[in-house]
């Protein structure tokens, strides 16, 4: 790739951008949004263990194909990747709305993770191709709020269109990825590549130093209080602090806002001083506290605090827990360097949604055969500790560089 962020028209790079985080709205509405469908879901006679199965199949689709997606993109292109991914995921959200029992479903919801997955291979490569080093964690930050702000727009809509089941919520996230697969196919070109020439130097593998594998894990870390917050905070505020189901989908709905608002931020923190690891570190640290909070605060609902207190741990947790993603984003790929960053996003991308498709079935466990929603909670502020020391130092870091530069 050329240093074609520094000389393109800004416009195209906004265009690029905005067409991105359309197609990541949509990926993660349907990948992460599945949580407020447990209501409904457990309306047909499925216990939370088997809801979370269900809940999970789009992350473990995820983990099957993120890889081959950033190996795709690195030689294929972000425009092939991103429309045939989404693409996929509407066809097999489709298949899950016409299914009509959960092994079928279940199938369908893997598939669609797995096609969704492109969009996190490739949209990252977008931003590394099309933005200077100076804008990348601003226009990471950006592009990552896709992420809450799919999730909040799950929150609004997938509960009310599941009230008489839920094919209506599957059929609207494939109607999602359809359109944002259009939308690439008409707005997205591929950033320009340097010219190859045959015998010459390959770029060295980012993973012969520790800090990739460092970002990786804490990343990792940081993935259990986000999904055990997004995972359960639903159920928990209908089943036992006393909200109703559209009340508390509204409430996590305006609380995605804030998570767009704290992604933001983090880029342009990450902007301003230079580094994207001191920042990472940093939200580590503000992510155990608030969500180490929730825990206490589920321990003491109903019998001591009320609803009001449960919308305020739950508020401040679902924005906190967001928070690292695009920091550790922009990491990998300017760690990685342009050859590198598909593989290397892929990568990280696997071993965070391994880690989600994981934490939905143990936390759930520990609220139905266990000591409850307090245990799961905690769960995810003992894992954003141990992340705290995991992030690598600033020492460490690779100053961020231009597009093209190895």
């Amino acid at each position: 790739m050329t240093a074609v962020a520094t000389a393109s028209p800004p416009t195209a790079r906004w265009r690029h951008l905005f067409v991105g985080l359309t197609g990541l709205v949509a990926a993660c509405a349907a990948q992460n949004g599945l949580p407020f469908l447990t209501v409904a879901l457990r309306g047909e006679g499925l216990t939370l263990p088997q809801v979370s199965l269900l809940v999970a199949a789009p992350a473990a689709g995820l983990v099957c194909a993120l890889l081959a997606w950033g190996v795709l993109a690195d030689r294929y292109g972000e425009r092939l990747v991103l429309s045939c991914g989404l693409a996929v995921a509407a066809a097999a959200l489709t298949g899950a709305a016409l299914a009509d029992a959960a092994l079928p479903t279940g199938l369908w919801l893997l598939l669609a993770g797995a096609g969704s997955a492109s969009v996190h291979a490739a949209s990252g490569r977008l931003v590394l191709g099309w933005f200077p080093p100076e804008q990348r964690g601003l226009a990471m930050g950006i592009r990552q709020a896709g992420q809450p702000l799919g999730v909040g727009l799950a929150a609004l809509v997938l509960p009310r269109l599941a009230a008489d089941g839920p094919g209506g919520a599957f059929a609207f996230l494939a109607a999602g990825c359809g359109l944002t697969a259009a939308l690439v196919g008409l707005f997205v070109r591929d950033p320009a590549r340097p010219p190859r020439t045959d015998g010459g130097p390959r770029p060295a593998s980012p993973y012969r130093g520790p800090v990739l594998w460092r970002v990786h894990a804490a990343s990792t870390l940081l993935v259990v209080p986000q999904f055990a917050v997004a995972g359960l905070a639903f159920d928990w505020l209908v089943r036992e602090a006393g909200w109703s189901v559209a009340a508390a989908g509204t409430l996590l709905a305006v609380t995605q806002v804030g998570g767009v608002a704290a992604r933001l931020g983090a880029g342009v923190w990450s902007d301003r001083v230079g580094s994207r690891l001191g920042p990472l570190r940093q939200v580590a640290v503000a992510v155990t506290g608030v969500v180490g909070l929730l825990a206490v605060v589920a321990a003491l609902t109903p019998d001591v605090l009320g609803p009001a207190a449960a919308a305020a741990a739950v508020a401040l947790a679902a924005v906190a827990t967001v928070s690292p993603n695009g920091v550790a984003f922009t990491s990998v790929a300017e760690q990685a360097g342009s050859a590198w960053a598909g593989r290397a996003l892929g990568a990280h991308n696997t071993v965070q949604n391994l880690a989600a498709a994981l934490t939905l079935p143990l936390a759930a466990l520990l609220v139905d055969g266990g000591p409850g929603y307090p245990a799961a909670f905690a769960l995810g502020a003992v894992a954003a500790a141990v992340a705290v020391g995991v992030v690598p130092g600033r020492a460490a870091e690779r100053a961020p560089a231009p597009a093209g530069a190895r």
